[in-house]
């Protein structure tokens, strides 16, 4: 049995589609799509911490130098107000990979939940519910696998609004 994808929560085979303790012959589906729900103003404002947090150090040296050139003290108070606020501003520079990766990470995740719904038995229901932009597209993906090699007697369609999909041609 061909196995599409695998997790601890999600199994996509030929012949079923499990989600957590819950089991879906591909036969008995009969349509699936997706839906988008709303975007989450938590994962944006992490974002926005995130930009903030890349930013704040740069302002304080831009600050620092601006402050130093003011204030018109000896050169030696001068140097020392710039020279800080330069290592302010170069502590950035380790610190921005980490923050960058965890910026990068928030737009592979997504910021709407993603649900994909299908007709089962002859009712909507709602297969699978996540955050996770890039789990989600994973597992859709196997979904169409194993329904576009389940035998041609079923009648699975599958295709983002429950239309059918029309085929696209490969490169």
């Amino acid at each position: 049995m061909t196995t599409y994808y695998d997790d601890r929560s999600v199994r996509v085979t030929a012949t079923a589609l499990r989600v957590d303790d819950r089991t879906y012959p591909l036969a008995e589906l009969t349509m699936v799509w997706h839906r988008r729900g709303s975007r989450s103003w938590r994962v944006l404002a992490g974002r926005g911490a995130i930009g903030a947090a890349l930013a704040g150090p740069l302002v304080a040296a831009l600050l620092g130098v601006a402050l130093a050139v003011w204030l018109h003290r000896s050169l030696t108070v001068t140097i020392a107000v710039v020279g800080a606020s330069v290592l302010v501003g170069l502590a950035v520079g380790p610190l921005a990979d980490v923050l960058f990766e965890h910026l990068d990470r928030s737009y592979v995740r997504g910021s709407r939940e993603l649900e994909m719904w299908a007709t089962w038995r002859g009712r909507p229901v709602r297969l699978l519910g996540t955050g996770d932009a890039l789990r989600f597209g994973q597992i859709y993906r196997a979904v169409q696998r194993a329904m576009e090699h389940a035998p041609a007697a079923t009648q699975n369609v599958i295709g983002s609004s429950g239309s059918r999909p029309s085929p696209r041609s490969r490169p």
